[in-house]
């Protein structure tokens, strides 16, 4: 018999550094989920991804038991990642932040299509794209 499903809370840690206090604690506490099995299985699953915003989904059942999902990180941060930025910039359109290229664009794309709502590689790219200019990026052609 499945169990049923009493909430889901989604949250967006750091990779194999979440702990007990906020945001996790009190979005898990409240639904009287044991908060350090969570954290502990949450950065045993993330140890790879060690310090790169994770998000995650978790399913919390009747039972107070609990299951999770891991996402890929946001598009900004693998933006951020792939350009070796620490931030875009503070007056996107007026101040440059960088330039990112097609094949930059491309593999953030794919790294990122299964939690995306395009059809294809190009609508993934032109999400992508979106994104990088409202951080300041310019596309190289």
């Amino acid at each position: 018999m499945a169990k049923e499903l009493m909430a889901k809370v989604k949250l967006q840690c750091k990779g194999g550094q979440a702990t007990p206090a906020p945001p996790v604690g009190p979005a898990l506490g409240q639904h009287g989920v044991n908060i350090a099995d969570f954290v502990k299985r949450f950065n045993d699953r993330t140890r790879d991804k060690m310090g790169v915003v994770v998000p995650v989904e978790i399913s919390i059942f009747k039972d107070r038991s609990f299951d999770f999902v891991l996402k890929n990180p946001p598009a900004s941060v693998l933006i951020k990642t792939e350009l070796k930025l620490q931030s875009g910039s503070k007056t996107p359109g007026r101040e440059s932040a960088g330039k990112i290229t097609q094949a930059q664009l491309e593999k953030i794309a794919k790294d990122k299509m299964s939690d995306l709502n395009a059809g294809s590689l190009e609508a993934a790219k032109r999400l992508i794209a979106g994104t990088a200019r409202s951080m300041g990026i310019q596309l190289a052609d």
